[in-house]
């Protein structure tokens, strides 16, 4: 799912919150739909003032980091690294950078869905996946090993994730390696979030031992697109083995031709050779060398792709854990008419609230010179007027032209017009992007229920029942607020 650029150049008087969000893709234990910034109390509560019993992993050598387990306020299990401000020390340009990987939402990552930048803390705060990681199934595993069929769904969740991230202008990703995958309450592996931001603005890059690390980065210290792939070859040597080997040695199994050497003994030979072989040469070829020689990963992405099998059996079947069981989301409170057509996934009835609504909830949310007036204000609105009368007459396709050049202008903000862009992506099956303007009107208008609405449509859109579920819940919670005059 795609990421945006906001088209607000001034916050709005008094409707802007400290949440400063972007959007796009995907979910799990928490609702990924907002991406904010957070007080370093709201920290400190999640994670028991940082306790040493909450760290669920550490690593860094110059520039120490931590990740702990944490809960918010509202129930929803985090994951929150901790860094030193010797790491960043510009406070801005984290936040700058955190923000930037903040956009990407996808359902093959655990997505980042927050930062604290207070004082000398610099903390991540991402959705936190309960059923550990590759690493902990492919080389400590207790009480089963990784079938073949689940191996391969890594592969290419995997690689989905970062063809996505290289598709959203985010190719680079800092050490790679099994640690980094990890598996969401229904067993689905997830790419860490969190290999989006180096440890340290100057720090390396690569952490693991130097036999895995891309033979270019040993050279002059970058990553490149290239050094990801290269990576994710080391990744596939790993889940083909169930060891953790040195890419060199792999490779020279590989041109002996000893591939029944190389795979995993725990596996009892339930894996198609032929399979295997295929993911033998996507691993030599991440591997090479020279860059250039390298595939891309859209390219690695397509090839596993084709060899996908048991497709029909969830993760968690293949994973050996318990069916997760979402708890009771309904509201407790009778649904409000949006809240009901939204639930209802009611395009139709949700149109017609959007046409009766107008424009009642943009007062206030611009302020314009004189000059931007006389200059701009007629196309702006004429285009506006346009959007409004396709809108209505539910000729989407040109509402959407119309709203974008309303809104590319860039001089007025209108959550009214984003929510409206939203719906008409979603009637044109494109709901990567409608959710992407629901998320827009929220950040124009914090506390407008109808921003969270079009949001749980979007995300049930793409197939996030739960976070749907969670966003719808917090809608009514805003309206019941807006009703009680609170």
């Amino acid at each position: 799912m795609g990421c945006f650029q906001s088209t607000v150049n001034a916050p709005p008087r008094n409707r802007f919150k400290r949440t400063t969000t972007n959007p796009s893709r995907s979910s799990p234990n928490l609702g990924i739909q907002l991406f904010s910034e957070f007080s370093l109390t709201e920290m400190k509560a999640a994670t028991d003032n940082f306790s040493s019993e909450l760290i669920v992993s550490e690593g860094g050598m110059k520039a120490p980091n931590f990740v702990y387990k944490g809960r918010l306020q509202n129930r929803r299990w985090i994951a929150v690294k901790k860094f030193s401000k010797m790491a960043w020390p510009d406070a801005k340009q984290f936040a700058e950078e955190a923000r930037g990987v903040g956009k990407l939402r996808h359902k093959r990552l655990a997505n980042l869905i927050g930062y604290c930048c207070e004082g000398d803390e610099r903390l991540l705060v991402a959705e936190y996946m309960p059923n550990d990681t590759l690493a902990k199934h492919l080389f400590h595993w207790e009480n089963q090993t990784l079938e073949w069929a689940m191996r391969l769904r890594v592969a290419l969740y995997i690689s989905e994730a970062l063809d996505y991230c290289s598709t959203e202008g985010r190719s680079m990703y800092h050490d790679l390696n099994a640690y980094r995958v990890l598996f969401d309450e229904n067993g689905d592996p997830r790419l860490s979030c969190f290999g989006l931001m180096k440890n340290s603005r100057d720090g390396k890059s690569y952490s693991t031992n130097l036999a895995y690390t891309p033979p270019e980065y040993l050279k002059n210290g970058r990553v490149t697109p290239e050094s990801v792939v290269f990576s994710f070859g080391t990744v596939l040597l790993d889940l083909l083995s169930g060891k953790h080997i040195p890419p060199t040695h792999a490779l020279d199994m590989i041109r002996g031709k000893n591939i029944l050497i190389l795979m995993d003994s725990h596996l009892e030979g339930n894996f198609s050779t032929e399979e295997a072989t295929v993911v033998f040469d996507l691993a030599s070829k991440c591997l090479q060398y020279e860059p250039r020689d390298r595939p891309n990963i859209k390219d690695i992405f397509t090839s596993l792709s084709l060899m996908q099998n048991k497709s029909d059996v969830p993760s968690y079947a293949m994973l050996g854990i318990p069916k997760y069981e979402e708890p009771p989301s309904t509201p407790q409170h009778k649904l409000s008419p949006m809240g009901d057509a939204c639930s209802r996934m009611d395009l139709t009835a949700i149109h017609q609230m959007l046409v009766m609504t107008h424009y009642k909830y943009d007062e206030g949310t611009n302020e314009l010179s004189f000059q931007e007036w006389t200059q701009q204000m007629r196309d702006m609105l004429e285009a506006r007027k346009r959007g409004d009368l396709a809108f209505r007459d539910k000729d989407f396709k040109t509402a959407i032209d119309c709203y974008s050049q309303f809104l590319d202008v860039g001089s007025m903000v209108s959550p009214t017009v984003h929510a409206r862009r939203s719906l008409c992506y979603l009637m044109c099956d494109q709901a990567d992007a409608a959710l992407r303007d629901a998320m827009q009107a929220q950040i124009i208008y914090p506390d407008w229920s109808t921003a969270f609405y079009m949001q749980a449509v979007a995300l049930s859109k793409l197939d996030m029942h739960k976070d749907a579920a969670d966003m719808l819940n917090e809608a009514e919670l805003l309206e019941e607020k807006r009703h009680n005059g609170k």
